[in-house]
């Protein structure tokens, strides 16, 4: 080898940069200008796009009708009059190690219960519109949790662990199965005024794409337009929109390529696109203007009947998952009123949800939708038959009340029972683990195999627990 030949000749750093910039701006332009050739851009499927269940399916919707705080099964749908006849003793069934701070006897509920239906199922005065549903209700009067505190047993409900580091069920469901409505979100959870405890966790993706995340919008005086905040821009037209979102989803596409798929760049490509269509069909979902006089009379006026009417509206135009959040107020676990004054608080919450969610029924049926939707009632648990105070009662996580409707699940049954006090399950005690695996099992899912790779070790939304409740199923 000749050493004595002449190297190269020598670039300083900021020659050679431009030189290299110039070159990779090239070979952007280059892949950007073939893609045009070949007649369009070849992006990847949408996360969102309907993907294949694990089995056919009995529903293709959920709408989670959500209780924050603890409603007491005992002054609801569970009726237990054994409680009246010892009312103010202390019997070893209710005598529960957590129930040691409330040192009252046995509460007698405050309110009337009749029975409804072919079925004949009583029901607590406050309900007297779902009361009206019961023959297509499959209520679980043997649920039971982890633990008598609202944060993590809210957590639990919502995403199957006791911590805010696990994605939510409807999360879990739109990664499974994607969405019917591409310009629309998968998940949409609403509340009036105040957001469950835990917020965003309740509706997060976590560690699954962001394309999977719920959809937060509170509808307290909502104005169809200003649902989400800059979603329009008054400044470009929407051609101009779209010419500049295809060019950025270009460029980032060749960065992706080049990052080799990175997560949090592939949602933000996904929450582009997803931006620019909202704008459209975002307000006319949310326009209840378009809807009858009589449709209107059937929900009712209070805040929680507007969201049932949305959730509605949002199912029918193919959202898959829709989490509805009761709240009457800026207390974001309403029914832990129930501490104070079972009586009147417990009324009171009745009230704001009783009518829209029994309409709720009655709409789905009339336009088709029911056996493709599965309604979901409950709170993250329940309260102690004792009395707390003068009026009030505890937690119970012991043995409360969940029910199901609509999409297969069989109507007018109930399913497990709580002793005879209603404070502990007993019978066919069904756990929230056991409740998601149902929940997946009717949309088509196999809780054991709807998965996710992350940090070295599959993750699933019951963990390592579940069983499917096929007694329930239609």
């Amino acid at each position: 080898m000749n050493f004595r030949q002449p190297f190269p000749p020598c670039f300083d750093r900021r020659e050679l940069l431009a030189r290299m910039g110039a070159g990779f701006g090239s070979v952007g332009l280059a892949a950007m200008l073939a893609q045009g050739a070949q007649g369009g851009t070849s992006t990847p499927a949408s996360p969102l796009a309907t993907a294949a269940p694990h089995f056919a399916p009995k529903a293709k919707h959920v709408i989670q009708l959500f209780m924050p705080g603890g409603p007491s099964q005992v002054d609801t749908f569970d009726y237990k009059p054994a409680i009246a006849s010892h009312a103010g003793q202390r019997p070893s069934e209710v005598n529960r190690k957590s129930l040691r701070n409330t040192q009252g006897g046995l509460f007698p509920s405050p309110f009337g219960f009749r029975q409804y239906g072919d079925c004949g199922k009583w029901v607590s005065d406050i309900f007297p519109h779902v009361a009206g549903q019961v023959d297509d209700i499959c209520f679980i009067h043997s649920m039971h949790t982890d633990i008598p505190e609202h944060a993590g047993a809210i957590l639990m409900m919502n995403v199957g662990h006791l911590q805010p580091n696990r994605p939510s069920l409807g999360s879990w469901l739109v990664y499974g199965l994607g969405t019917e409505n591409q310009n629309l979100p998968g998940f949409v959870a609403l509340s009036p005024r105040a957001q469950p405890r835990g917020q965003q966790a309740n509706w997060g993706n976590s560690f699954l794409p962001g394309a999977y995340a719920g959809c937060y919008v509170n509808i307290q005086q909502m104005r169809p337009e200003s649902v989400l905040h800059d979603l329009r821009n008054q400044f470009v037209s929407t051609s101009s929109q779209r010419q500049q979102v295809d060019l950025l989803r270009q460029l980032n596409r060749l960065h992706a390529d080049r990052a080799r798929n990175e997560a949090a760049l592939e949602s933000r490509i996904s929450a582009m696109e997803m931006a620019f269509r909202m704008q459209f069909s975002v307000p006319e979902a949310f326009d209840l203007s378009g809807e009858t006089q009589a449709t209107h009379a059937l929900y009712g006026d209070s805040e929680y009947a507007k969201g049932c009417l949305l959730a509605r509206r949002l199912v029918e135009r193919g959202v898959r998952v829709v989490q509805l959040s009761l709240s009457i107020n800026d207390y974001d676990i309403a029914w832990d009123t129930g501490h104070e004054n079972i009586e009147g608080g417990h009324a009171e919450l009745a009230r704001a949800c009783d009518q829209g969610i029994a309409a709720l029924m009655i709409d789905l049926k009339q336009r088709g939708l029911w056996d493709d939707t599965l309604l979901v009632w409950g709170g993250e648990f329940g309260r102690a038959p004792t009395s707390e105070g003068q009026k009030g009662r505890d937690h119970d996580h012991y043995g409360f009340t969940s029910w199901l409707a609509g999409g297969g699940v069989k109507g007018g049954i109930s399913y497990g029972a709580t002793d005879e006090f209603g404070l502990s399950a007993v019978e066919n005690r069904v756990h929230v683990h056991d409740l998601h695996a149902t929940i997946l099992h009717l949309m088509g899912l196999n809780h054991e195999q709807l998965t996710y790779r992350y940090s070295g070790r599959d993750y699933r939304l019951t963990d390592v627990h579940g069983h499917v409740v096929h007694d329930l199923l239609a």
